[in-house]
């Protein structure tokens, strides 16, 4: 009575199909993620305010799989509604400077890494930071072409 009570209390507040998501997401199965995800017909009516967020981060991770690209839009969307946990910020944060970076936007790829640095205070994300600052030194190291700088 206690485990039934205790079920329909946690899924008033979460959706089902955003703990499903973020399941299939943990045994990296993308598909079965998505497809939990877009059991969501219209998430600003099905679920609670402080979900939207979480929402579009993970449509954003799963996006990101298949068209990088296309998923910024869903990351900073999640940022634009706010997120509690820190480590999601900055999340959200590192996929828009790898985002950036194959824009060939440095400046703004450098201002998502500082702002994921800062938002990440338990340093889950460090290693992934740190690997990424590498290869935004590649970066300048490919634009230069025999005998000066690339021109844009």
């Amino acid at each position: 009575m206690f485990f039934i009570g205790g079920l329909v209390l946690l899924t008033f507040f979460l959706n089902e199909n955003m703990l499903i998501a973020q399941f299939h997401m943990r045994k990296e199965n993308m598909d079965k993620a998505q497809a939990a995800l877009l059991k969501i017909n219209d998430y600003e009516k099905e679920l609670h305010k402080t979900q939207h967020g979480y929402y579009n981060l993970l449509m954003g991770l799963v996006e990101s799989r298949t068209a990088p690209l296309k998923s910024e839009k869903y990351f900073k969307k999640a940022l634009s509604l706010g997120m509690k946990m820190s480590h999601n910020i900055a999340l959200a944060k590192l996929s828009l400077a790898g985002i950036s970076m194959a824009k060939r936007n440095k400046r703004e790829a450098e201002l998502y890494l500082k702002e994921a640095a800062k938002a990440d205070k338990n340093k889950l994300l460090a290693e992934q930071i740190k690997m990424m600052k590498a290869q935004m030194g590649q970066m300048d190291k490919q634009q230069v072409v025999r005998g000066g700088y690339r021109q844009f």
